[in-house]
């Protein structure tokens, strides 16, 4: 529900740029798209869960998994490459930043039930950028890509695991990424924001040591990524 509202609100943000933009009669930046190689940064904000997938574990019949989420911070650079009048490759190394809760509902004891997840990722999407032809000071354009997120909160090297109140991820995940935005083109800068989906590709669960026998926690588990929205706002 929450990321429903982040999208619905990113929307209606992107769409009354655009309208703003097409009120001005005076064409800004005429020759910003002909050059083959240009820099930027960007800031924005995410709205990521996971999404879960659980096995069929005759030990653990009733197991019931849900995620609830808060809105996180993203910055970083941006290295685009003009391939074609109508095509760029970009790169986007950054930072992100969010937190989540875990709540394990087949678990009655509190403290073993919730699980507080805090990420610092370190997150490098590969993008192609397909664009419009420019129409006065916009240009739309589709973004789709792959990307590599390092966790450095992921616990993955911690000995210790959910039964002794640590959860742990996988540092190292992948994930594709598609969006849409909108060229802004100002006076003095070009003005991009956009709104993505980022989905995992791999499984980031880390699962609990097997010598401590069958875990309540992650032994239902049978795939959990991240899933999110990203409203991403880039200047260049």
């Amino acid at each position: 529900m929450i990321c429903k509202r982040f999208l619905i609100i990113s929307f209606f943000l992107l769409n009354s740029l655009a309208l703003f933009a097409q009120r001005e009669k005076v064409e800004y930046l005429p020759t910003f798209d002909n050059k083959k190689f240009h820099y930027g940064f960007y800031l924005g904000l995410n709205q990521n869960d996971f999404k879960v997938s659980l096995k069929n574990v005759n030990t653990l019949p009733n197991s019931n998994i849900s995620v609830e989420s808060t809105p996180g911070f993203n910055v970083g650079l941006i290295a685009d490459l003009r391939l074609h009048k109508n095509l760029n490759l970009r790169l986007e190394p950054g930072l992100m930043t969010n937190s989540k809760k875990i709540f394990f509902n087949h678990i009655a004891t509190a403290q073993d039930s919730v699980r507080d997840v805090s990420s610092t990722y370190l997150h490098v999407p590969l993008l192609f950028k397909f664009s419009t032809d420019r129409y006065k000071n916009i240009r739309p354009y589709l973004l789709a890509g792959v990307s590599l997120d390092y966790n450095f909160s992921s616990n993955e090297k911690n000995p210790d695991d959910n039964f002794s109140g640590q959860f742990r991820m996988n540092s190292t995940n992948f994930m594709y990424e598609v969006g849409i935005g909108i060229d802004i083109y100002l006076y003095f800068f070009k003005f991009s924001p956009s709104i993505r989906g980022v989905f995992a590709i791999n499984n980031e669960i880390k699962y609990d040591n097997p010598s401590n026998g069958t875990s309540q926690w992650t032994a239902p588990i049978n795939f959990m990524g991240t899933r999110g929205v990203f409203l991403n706002f880039a200047f260049e």
